[in-house]
């Protein structure tokens, strides 16, 4: 049988076209399934991290605190809401360079999100003995002195807890919140 070839691209043309169309409905879900998935993962993480500063207190408790969000990162974007169900106390949200000097003075929490390791030395060690409650946005942050270290996965948002950091810190935190969080040393 002999096929015009115009006619047989035309048709392939055709059929590909028809294709694609019934395509795009399944890659816009997904990609609405991506998005919806970040919304949730940045949504657990801003309770997880309300929740975690509602159960601290300081040697001289702030009418507000100061939550400083430093580097780049990828769950902070809803910290900025208020969260009025986890905690009593409002929280400000400000973001801050990571070698701010503002960071020893006018914060009483960090949320540190991705930088270098020797930045992240560095930040600890200017924060070291101060009332400065630290999250960092990965785990590996524990180990160098972070106070909690977000666990992030697609279907929840655990925490670990550097029981060291946390004493040098003069930072009371609930004991349920440390029974909550699996327990992280210097060597994990």
């Amino acid at each position: 049988m002999y096929l015009n070839r115009p006619v047989f691209m035309r048709a392939n043309r055709k059929a590909l076209c028809c294709t694609l169309l019934a395509l795009l409905p399944m890659l816009a879900r997904a990609e609405s399934s991506d998005a919806d998935s970040a919304t949730l993962r940045a949504t657990q993480v801003a309770h997880v991290v309300h929740g975690i500063l509602s159960y601290a207190r300081w040697p001289q408790q702030p009418e507000a605190l100061r939550l400083c969000v430093i580097a780049p990162t990828e769950y902070a974007d809803l910290l900025w809401q208020n969260h009025e169900l986890e905690s009593s106390q409002p929280v400000q949200a400000k973001r801050l360079l990571v070698d701010s000097p503002l960071l020893a003075t006018d914060c009483e929490a960090v949320y540190l999100g991705v930088i270098e390791e020797s930045q992240r030395v560095t930040l600890f060690s200017r924060l070291v003995g101060k009332p400065i409650l630290t999250i960092s946005e990965t785990s590996q942050a524990c180990s160098e002195g972070s106070l909690f270290c977000l666990d992030i996965s697609d279907d929840h948002v655990a925490f670990k807890v550097n029981l060291d950091a946390v004493a040098r810190s003069g930072i009371r935190i609930h004991p349920n919140v440390l029974q909550l969080g699996k327990r992280a040393g210097p060597h994990q």
